[in-house]
């Protein structure tokens, strides 16, 4: 049977009607959980790898870095994968790659096995299962209330982080290192299952239309040609605007002030002011508490306000938020302070990104475009786990990285005012 036969191949309907949709997304939003938790995980190894193999902070936080960079530099071919072979079969390979390459991390003993393990597969892997995935998702089975759902699945970036962060944490306290990567192998591995089982192509193969459509969905029509071609081509005529630029550079400011600094460095910073790594982590817990909310209620704006404005007001605190953090006594009060209003605005800049996207270059191609986008987003979380990593070794603290990086943050609230909200043009061609 052919690769087209199988992914039309129709399947018995399932429950709900419509809102079958949104037990998709609950599934979508686990499996997306459950990546988030993987790339947050090295934050919590980087003290008990010193530990254990005396390896330099700046040897576990490139590793760290070069994860981060390739779970963003994967999204857009992972988004030409989906179109050309399907978005289940490619979620099935990329959680089967996270499991392994993480399990096989529980063996690892030297630096090029770490890179190996955390950095080059589980990086690929997880590329596949970030927002990119749930703008193709959102794209795909609504057809209102996409800014709402989209919030949704970006918080399940921080609910990865408040699920996953204290309990690793505690599993180092309790057992090393080595309990955490299998712990996180397992999650990885129990998620195929109901993916395979759950998550159909399409509405239309389920006999279902897109949640919100008064009518059937058009015919699935199955890209052709070669997917990596399909994303570089999508690149090149997108560097052709200027909202594309605009949002990978306020995306790669996104990147350099969340995951790649205080995702992977936090802990360590609050380590250099005598904080344990079990209280550290709650903090970043809290974050993803209440990023749960703030990013749901960003998605929610998003399909009410100007997403520029919505852009400007988060940037422009977080960059505030963190050139006040090292100023700060780090006592209890003001960490959780901290934590509350950062974590309100920790990914609520991914929806009013992606509709942006979704008016420049349309529903089509709007995911692979996206996919560019996020990997700037990952470039510059790779680029903040490198340099606070250099600072700190270099220079003994972390006080001029956070402060740089709240620096970056106000010149992205200004460059997101001049984000154009016209269509793009040209119009960019169907992958």
């Amino acid at each position: 049977m052919s690769s087209t036969a199988l992914q039309e191949a129709p399947v018995r309907r399932r429950p709900f009607g419509q809102n079958y949709a949104f037990v998709v997304v609950a599934v979508i939003f686990l499996a997306l959980l459950a990546s988030a938790g993987l790339r947050a995980t090295p934050g919590v190894l980087m003290l008990p790898l010193q530990g254990a193999f005396g390896w330099d902070v700046g040897v576990i936080s490139s590793s760290a870095a070069v994860g981060i960079f390739l779970y963003g530099l994967a999204g857009p071919f992972a988004a030409a994968v989906m179109q050309r072979f399907g978005i289940r079969r490619t979620l099935l390979g990329a959680l089967l790659l996270m499991s392994v390459s993480t399990g096989m991390s529980y063996f690892m003993t030297a630096p090029w096995q770490l890179f190996m393990s955390w950095g080059l597969l589980s990086g690929i892997g997880s590329g596949a299962v970030a927002n990119v995935l749930g703008a193709t998702i959102v794209n795909r089975w609504f057809t209102t209330n996409r800014g709402l759902v989209m919030g949704l699945l970006t918080a399940s970036t921080a609910t990865g982080t408040l699920i996953f962060m204290p309990g690793l944490a505690a599993l180092v306290a309790w057992g090393g290192w080595k309990p955490v990567v299998l712990t996180v192998a397992a999650c990885c591995a129990a998620l195929i299952p109901l993916v395979y089982v759950l998550v159909p192509e399409r509405p239309a193969s389920v006999g279902l239309r897109a949640f919100g459509s008064a009518h059937d969905d058009p015919p699935a029509q199955q890209a052709a040609g070669n997917p990596f071609v399909a994303a570089i081509s999508n690149l090149v005529r997108a560097a052709q605007t200027r909202a594309f630029w605009f949002l990978f550079g306020t995306f790669f400011i996104c990147g350099f002030t969340t995951n790649g600094l205080v995702g992977t460095h936090l802990i360590a910073f609050c380590g250099d002011h005598g904080i344990v790594e079990v209280q550290a982590a709650s903090l970043l817990a809290l974050m993803g508490f209440f990023d749960l909310f703030g990013t749901t209620l960003s998605g929610w704006l998003t399909d009410r306000f100007d997403p520029r404005k919505l852009l400007f007001f988060y940037y422009g605190l977080r960059g505030l938020s963190l050139i006040y953090l090292p100023y700060s006594d780090f006592s209890l009060v003001s960490l959780s302070v901290f934590a509350v209003f950062y974590g309100l605005d920790w990914i609520a800049t991914v929806p009013p990104t992606v509709r942006i996207a979704n008016e420049a270059f349309g529903d089509k191609n709007a995911p692979l475009v996206f996919g560019w986008v996020v990997a700037g987003h990952q470039l510059g979380a790779a680029c903040a786990a490198f340099f606070a990593g250099f600072m700190r070794s270099s220079q003994g603290d972390y006080l001029q990285a956070f402060m740089i990086a709240g620096l970056t943050g106000i010149i992205a609230a200004v460059l997101s005012l001049l984000i154009t909200r016209r269509p793009a043009q040209p119009v960019l061609a169907a992958a």
